[in-house]
């Protein structure tokens, strides 16, 4: 059995990812040797990474050495799974398999049905964000056996995540003149509605609820969910995240 690699040889192999994930093409080439520099942070017996594809509504795999099965369930099933909207939670780093809730782990077919099958006992899922807060894509990795990710390993994914959301997510929003309109509205940035943009540009000044209902003569409750709506259509997961989208836009609040 090979001796546990000290702290500074993972932090070393965690420089190699990040030269790896720079490397990556804007359609997604080479992303297989991001994988590879990451089995030296941190060995694994399965790894893939996966770009979200929001007008598809699926994961789309850029690289990985899981069976075809579960690829298929990371693709086209997990983003409905039980564990996903905790995987997805801004706040969180990633999902470690042995620090997961019993109880969410009996309720996921994608634990149930296919990694517990494979033997899988540890590893992680790490969903990946752009730095406008957009979710981009999925690094997902599993070990079987008594095989652990050491705590420096269990850090340095964490720290990675800014580079391997790089790697995958060059093309996982196109720009909003990239995308077809099919219907006037569909002009609009983000398809958004014209109450909608208004209330998005009153998130910009970093406006509440209730300062928002008061300049657009509307309810705090209306303003609520006019902010649901306008996450969900853009796919973000925050207000923060939805001013920044709309400063890249240069929709900004009226005087």
């Amino acid at each position: 059995m090979a001796a546990e690699r000290s702290t500074a040889d993972i932090l070393d192999a965690a420089l190699h990812v990040r030269e790896a994930a720079r490397s990556v093409t804007s359609g997604g080439s080479g992303v297989g040797t991001v994988l590879t520099a990451l089995s030296q942070v941190m060995e694994y017996d399965h790894a893939s990474l996966a770009r979200w594809d929001p007008r598809r509504r699926r994961h789309t795999t850029l690289a990985g050495s899981y069976p075809d099965r579960a690829t298929a369930y990371i693709e086209n099933r997990l983003h409905h799974d039980p564990m996903f909207p905790v995987l997805r939670a801004p706040a969180r780093g990633g999902l470690w398999l042995r620090d997961a809730p019993r109880h969410l782990l009996a309720a996921s077919p994608g634990f149930q049905e296919v990694l517990s099958p494979l033997g899988i006992e540890d590893g992680v899922a790490q969903c990946l964000f752009a730095a406008d807060g957009r979710y981009v894509g999925m690094l997902n990795v599993s070990t079987r056996g008594p095989r652990r990710a050491p705590d420096p390993a269990r850090a340095v994914v964490t720290l990675l995540t800014e580079a391997l959301a790089a790697a995958v997510g060059p093309r996982a929003a196109p720009p909003p003149e990239e995308v077809p309109a099919p219907a006037p509205d569909a002009r609009r940035p983000g398809g958004l509605s014209p109450r909608e943009l208004q209330v998005l540009a009153e998130l910009t000044a970093g406006r509440t609820n209730r300062e928002i209902a008061g300049r657009l003569h509307i309810t705090p409750r209306t303003v609520g969910t006019h902010i649901e709506h306008i996450l969900a259509k853009l796919d973000l997961p925050n207000r923060a995240a939805a001013a920044a989208r709309a400063a890249a836009w240069g929709i900004g609040p009226s005087h």
